[in-house]
């Protein structure tokens, strides 16, 4: 133990599980946003819809626990990405943050081609199974209750379970860790 003393070799590190690919998307202001605005930030992504009356509501209301956390962390953000961009134009997401009573500086509520944002979630974020995508585009549906954490350097280092209490709070602790890295 004492070859670790002063460092913290010691700790337990977050593996990285991918690189996120360079994405564009609209904010709910209609906003362009990019990777390029996320750098150096640790941010939290998830794919929700706002006329889902199922797991979308409860994901959201612990995503705000998240939010109340770490809204005062001038490098953390949260993206909440549309599964449905034909229904969440901006307008719709910027009404949809507005009822959250979020700051949409420190939470952004994106959309983009249902192409783009299903293929980032599949590729940048692993938060569908890569072989989903089989089917045409149109014929797709993203759902689900995963939220992947992301550091400075635009890697993914945690994937959660949204829905889990016993997640959320590992989910709080992880992104802790990777502010002060």
């Amino acid at each position: 133990m004492a070859a670790f003393w002063g460092t913290d070799a010691w700790r337990a590190k977050l593996p990285v599980l991918t690189q996120v690919k360079p994405f564009k998307f609209l904010n709910q202001d209609g906003n362009a946003v990019s990777e390029q605005d996320v750098q150096n930030k640790v941010y939290v992504a998830e794919y929700f819809f706002t006329t889902c009356k199922g797991i979308c509501p409860k994901m959201n209301r612990n995503m705000e626990k998240v939010y109340d956390k770490f809204k005062g962390e001038e490098n953390f953000l949260i993206l909440s990405h549309t599964v449905d961009p034909e229904r969440d134009s901006s307008a719709r997401l910027k009404h949809y943050a507005d009822s959250l009573k979020v700051d949409v500086k420190k939470w952004w509520f994106l959309t983009g081609t249902k192409d783009d944002l299903y293929s980032t979630a599949r590729q940048s974020y692993l938060l569908d199974d890569q072989n989903n995508n089989k089917a045409k585009i149109e014929e797709q549906f993203i759902h689900t209750q995963l939220f992947a954490l992301v550091d400075k350097q635009k890697r993914v280092r945690g994937i959660y379970d949204g829905l889990k209490e016993e997640e959320l709070l590992q989910l709080m602790k992880d992104i802790k860790t990777l502010l002060g890295e």
